[in-house]
């Protein structure tokens, strides 16, 4: 989710646990398997194809910088996202798995455990250059068989790309392999931002703010991050797009974001929730699209923090028939 704070000599505990927000967007993501099938071109309908079949990120290594669509194709059974970081100069996705997950994973089996202090005392291990990662955007949360498409600007550079998502003993799936590095050239895409129909502007103030008079068919979503801040569980907001069955519990779905519950971000996901997408962690003045299509049928907005409602961050509508 984006840099919030560094790391210093003198850093407190207090501070340590703010890294958390940067780490845990790095440590949990989604790696590609040794097997994995060769990729889809690039300029396939001049989109960025990734699938997910196992705990893996099958894509292209380089792409060209500026504006560019990644079409998320979720085939494995979990449900999972992408979040693109920017690194240190010199840090890989290796370091990520030798020097950040083994941390996640002590910590998160204390806190899985109800040893909440211990646990949260175990991120002092963190490396100190963990505080410099910055998170730039991805997808929103993908339920399994689903296909969603988010458009970012990325500027040239290294950039690690991971989806920390909890398998059910609470191993996050970076930890599994869901990292994967990404070079973006100085070579310009030559693409132009989308035009959206339906704008979403989300800030620690004001929460999720749009026109929730959405029909059905095709939209495209544009999410401008006023601010952002670190929120009760050390992340920052995002926005998810939630299609809602008849059963589905919205305040289910509320625990359920909130990673720093034993038993949010972990698989399985609630009952009579369908993810389809959405924008990741942005630095504040940023925006990013996703486009959806939508039939008639219950929905709702939410991001990825504690709290949801009461931060008017959670925001069911209604797509008439």
């Amino acid at each position: 989710m984006k840099p919030f704070i560094r790391i210093r000599k003198t850093t407190t505990l207090f501070q340590l646990l703010v890294l958390i927000s940067t780490g845990f967007l790095i440590i949990f993501s989604c790696k590609r398997d040794s097997n994995e099938k060769p990729q889809e071109s690039i300029e396939k309908e001049n989109v960025i194809v990734i699938t997910t079949e196992k705990m893996d990120f099958q894509m292209p290594d380089t792409i060209s910088s500026g504006w560019n669509t990644f079409r998320y194709n979720n085939k494995s059974p979990q449900t999972h996202f992408f979040l693109v970081d920017k690194y240190p100069e010199g840090k890989t996705s290796k370091d990520a798995e030798n020097f950040v997950a083994p941390v996640f994973d002590s910590a998160m089996k204390l806190i899985m455990e109800g040893k909440t202090e211990e646990g949260f005392a175990e991120f002092a291990k963190l490396p100190e250059w963990f505080g410099e990662v910055v998170f730039v955007g991805g997808s929103g949360l993908l339920s399994p068989n689903q296909v969603g498409e988010t458009t970012l600007h990325l500027k040239p550079g290294k950039y690690m790309i991971e989806c920390y998502v909890k398998m059910s003993n609470g191993m996050f799936h970076t930890s599994m392999g869901m990292t994967k590095d990404l070079f973006v050239t100085n070579e310009d895409s030559g693409n132009n931002p989308l035009n959206a129909d339906i704008p979403i502007r989300i800030s620690s103030t004001e929460g999720i703010v749009f026109n929730d008079s959405i029909a059905a068919g095709k939209h495209v979503f544009s999410v401008f991050f006023k601010d952002q801040i670190v929120h009760e569980n050390f992340v920052g907001h995002d926005i998810n797009l939630v299609k809602l069955d008849e059963d589905a519990d919205l305040k289910e779905l509320e625990n359920w974001m909130n990673w720093a519950d034993p038993k949010g971000l972990i698989e399985p996901a609630p009952n009579a929730i369908t993810f389809l997408g959405g924008v990741n962690d942005m630095p504040v003045g940023n925006t990013g699209y996703f486009t959806a299509t939508l039939e008639p049928g219950n929905y709702a907005l939410i991001a990825e923090v504690p709290n949801t409602m009461s931060k008017n961050m959670l925001k069911p509508f209604v797509v008439p028939e």
